[in-house]
């Protein structure tokens, strides 16, 4: 596809900084450029050498040509087609960040003939110009968006093409097979055959084993992208809320005296050195006549069957029957999960009553147990580490190629599915036609990924998602 229309748009993030960059691409980028841009030395833009940076000024010209009122001054840099990160001649103004500067430039820009960028189109661009496939473009988006060391290391990882590199080289081989094998159907009276049936088999076993795995990594994947969910649990007053607002360092939930405060859940993101949790604060577990409160209830047990851990609250100076009511709840759901019970309060017990709590309430409910005051921000570097070793994270190298993404994860499932057929059809000598066949669709799936295989739907699906400027 090309269009030959010059798109422009704010790259940075919105509002007032020190700097802003506004990008402009397209065929007639440096002619639109060259009418609201003088060098300081006189050069115009579409004269400069490709990646270089320039001073001058932006300038709106009056009615009288000879006229013109400054914008700002600037630098400016100039990238040459196709070595540019959209492959077209691309031109970026870094200018001061005052929205009012940000919005006359880019007004000057529209009014010379450029079109405001969508969110996306530059990457999209870059795609459909041959700079990147889609999984590479898809990474970007998840490069800006991560969060943690070990989301950055997948996004740039996959953004280098570690991922579809490897799809690349086992879909070269596909491709050279089903060739041969379609070339035998030409030849089917002749009883001819090309392809080597037991090289084909040990192919689609290989390709069978790493699609495996990485349909696997999607859960690990998963995890590193949007964070590990970890629900908080308890009785009303148990100290829910103070922990949350504790560990996001923020008044994000709502902390009283008066029970059931907390009617529905409440997340946030937190980075523990290096690792990304989503805490998720919930409604206190108790017996109410409040059918708006039995709501909210019944929402705090749905986010523990969601949840990877469950920290339950326990309220140190309020240890009663309550408690044996909210285990039945908690503990049958949390037999598969990483269950931490956090003591709160522990500013208010003595250690006499605190060894109660060891002899009689802990033999029943085996599991990682830690006293803290979220109050007063006690042993919170506890929960922190208690957390870490549940979340048992492995250690990623630079070349581990995990699943990030739902879109390749149902692709990759397909494809798996294709393989597996492949490999049976072989086995059990099924006509050449429907092994092809199989073939084809895990070679279609493949290529959805990559984007061999796309249509105007997907994409745009894909790059609305990205934020506008990139």
């Amino acid at each position: 596809m090309k269009d030959n229309t010059v798109i422009c748009a704010v790259s940075t993030p919105a509002g007032i900084g020190g700097i802003a960059v506004i990008r402009i691409s397209g065929k007639n980028a440096f002619n639109i450029c060259d009418k609201i841009f003088i060098a300081e030395n006189g050069i115009k833009i579409i004269d400069f050498k490709a990646n270089t940076i320039h001073y001058g000024k932006i300038v709106k010209h009056e009615s009288d040509e000879n006229n013109c009122q400054l914008v700002d001054e600037v630098l400016l840099a100039v990238f040459h087609a196709p070595h540019s990160f959209t492959g077209e001649d691309t031109v970026e103004i870094s200018c001061h960040g005052s929205i009012y500067i940000q919005q006359e430039i880019l007004k000057l820009l529209l009014a010379n003939g450029c079109t405001l960028a969508a969110p996306g189109e530059f990457t999209q661009r870059a795609f459909l110009n041959g700079k990147m496939d889609l999984s590479q473009a898809e990474a970007v988006a998840d490069l800006i968006a991560s969060s943690s060391a070990a989301s950055h290391r997948l996004a740039i990882n996959q953004m280098r093409g570690g991922f579809s590199g490897e799809l690349q080289r086992l879909r070269i081989q596909l491709l050279d097979f089903v060739s041969l094998i379609e070339l035998e159907l030409d030849f089917g009276e002749e009883n001819v055959e090309f392809a080597d049936r037991s090289r084909l088999v040990r192919l689609a076993e290989e390709i069978k084993t790493m699609l495996t795995g990485l349909v696997q990594s999607f859960g690990l994947g998963n995890v590193l992208k949007n964070g590990i969910p970890v629900v908080i649990v308890g009785e009303t007053n148990s100290g829910k809320s103070t922990l949350l607002n504790l560990l996001l360092n923020e008044e994000k939930a709502i902390v009283s005296e008066i029970h059931g405060t907390t009617r529905d859940a409440i997340e946030d993101i937190v980075n523990i050195k290096g690792v990304t949790f989503r805490f998720i604060d919930t409604a206190g577990i108790r017996n109410t006549g409040d059918e708006v409160e039995k709501i909210g209830i019944q929402r705090t047990f749905r986010k523990i069957d969601q949840a990877a851990i469950v920290i339950w609250m326990i309220d140190t100076t309020h240890f009663n029957k309550e408690i044996e009511y909210i285990a039945d709840k908690i503990v049958p759901k949390t037999k598969h999960k990483k269950l931490i019970i956090a003591f709160n309060k522990i500013d208010k017990i003595s250690p006499e009553e605190q060894q109660i709590l060891e002899d009689e309430f802990l033999p029943h409910v085996p599991a990682e147990h830690i006293y803290l005051s979220a109050k007063y921000k006690q042993n919170t570097e506890k929960l922190e580490q208690a957390l870490l070793q549940a979340a048992n994270l492995p250690k990623l190298s630079a070349n581990d190629i995990i699943v990030t993404n739902l879109r390749h994860y149902e692709a990759l499932t397909k494809a798996l599915e294709s393989i597996t057929r492949v490999e049976k059809g072989l086995v059990s000598h099924l006509p050449n036609d429907l092994i092809a066949q199989d073939i084809r669709e895990c070679l279609h799936h493949f290529g959805e990924i990559t984007g061999e295989i796309t249509t105007d739907e997907m994409l745009g699906n894909i790059f609305r998602k990205f934020c506008i400027g990139k």
